[in-house]
């Protein structure tokens, strides 16, 4: 199991996006993979693509995520490590980054496909880009 950030799928559709052929390079190793994504990914990676495409581009994305990704859907006790995992690396790794890795951890998920090197700097994780 691998995890998708969102950075991922907005470098894939958005033809525009400094990571666009880096995510198109990246298909043929996930197509292989079962993938997770959460409910806060799904949220930034549409809004993202949305504010900077059309409202089609977002939906064409959500269905996208939906079709092939395991969805996790957050509780308030992820949210709950989540901030703690937030004040460990004081502010330097996104809330969303956050959620992310107590996600990771519950699933026993070790890599993250994601353009984002915060990830760099959390030992155990092998960020794929």
């Amino acid at each position: 199991m691998i995890f998708i950030d969102s950075s991922f799928f907005i470098g894939l559709v958005l033809e525009t996006d400094k990571w666009h052929e880096q995510a198109l390079k990246l298909i043929p190793k996930l197509e292989k993979s079962s993938k997770m994504v959460s409910g806060i990914i799904i949220s930034e990676t549409v809004t993202m693509v949305g504010s900077r495409s059309v409202g089609k581009a977002g939906k064409m994305v959500y269905d996208y995520i939906m079709e092939d990704c395991t969805v996790f859907s957050e509780e308030k006790s992820v949210y709950n490590d989540a901030i703690q995992t937030y004040l460990k690396y004081d502010g330097s790794l996104s809330f969303t980054d956050s959620v992310t890795l107590e996600i990771m951890d519950i699933f026993n998920i070790h890599e993250v496909v994601s353009f984002d090197s915060d990830f760099d700097k959390v030992n155990g994780v092998i960020r794929i880009h």
